[in-house]
C-alpha cells in the first residue's frame, strides 16, 4: 500500500517519528487551511478551516505500507489521544473513489492519504475559529519564550501556505523582515 501524509504546519519541519520517506513535495492538493488553532505552546497553528480559502498543501510518502500503523504514528507525533476519533483524517483511494482529493491521489499512484484533522480552537474552545482581530490580539499578548515560539512557527510554515490571516499577522507583527 502506498500511503502519503498531507501537511501544512510543523509536521513538515519537525516530523518526529513519522516515517517520512524522502522530501515533502509542494504539489499537494488545495485545502482550506488557516492559522486558527491555539496550541499548548501558545502559537496559532494551522488547521483545516472549512471557511478558509484553499491553499496548496505539502505531501510526503510514508515508509510504511500499513494504514493503521501510519495513523498510529501520526497520532503519536501530534499527541492525539487514542480516544479522540477526529484527530486523524483518512482517505482510502479506490479506482472509483469520488472527489478531487481521490483524483489527486490516484494521479500519484497513492492508495491512501492521512492528515492531522484537529479542528480550529480558540482559547480552550474546540471548533471556535478566532476572528483575525482575536488572532492578532492573542499573538500580541504573548511574551518571552511563548512569543518567540509563536513567531517562529509562523515563519517556518512553508510560504505556499499563504492565507489571509498569515498575511495580516505577518504585516501587523512585522514578521516579513
Amino acid at each position: 500500500m502506498h500511503i502519503a501524509c498531507l501537511g501544512w504546519g510543523s509536521l513538515i519541519w519537525k516530523p518526529g517519528d513519522l516515517p517520512v520517506e524522502g522530501n515533502w513535495h509542494q504539489d499537494g492538493p488545495t485545502l482550506p487551511i488557516e492559522f486558527s488553532r491555539t496550541s499548548d505552546g501558545g502559537e496559532l497553528a494551522t488547521a483545516l478551516c472549512i471557511n478558509a480559502p484553499p491553499v496548496p498543501v505539502l505531501w510526503a510518502r510514508l515508509a510504511t505500507q500499513e494504514l493503521g500503523q501510519a495513523c498510529i504514528q501520526l497520532r503519536e507525533r501530534e499527541g492525539i489521544p487514542d480516544e479522540r476519533v477526529d484527530g486523524v483524517g483518512i482517505l482510502t483511494v479506490t479506482p472509483h473513489s469520488p472527489g478531487i482529493l481521490a483524483d489527486w491521489a490516484r494521479q500519484r499512484q497513492l492508495d491512501a492519504l492521512i492528515w492531522t484533522a484537529l479542528p480550529p480552537k480558540f482559547g480552550s474552545v474546540e471548533g471556535l475559529i478566532p476572528t483575525l482581530a482575536q488572532a492578532i490580539a492573542h499573538l500580541e499578548q504573548l511574551t518571552g519564550e511563548a512569543s518567540a515560539h509563536a513567531r517562529d512557527y509562523i515563519r517556518q510554515v512553508p510560504a505556499q501556505i499563504d492565507t489571509p490571516y498569515r498575511r495580516a499577522i505577518t504585516a501587523q507583527l512585522g514578521l516579513d523582515q
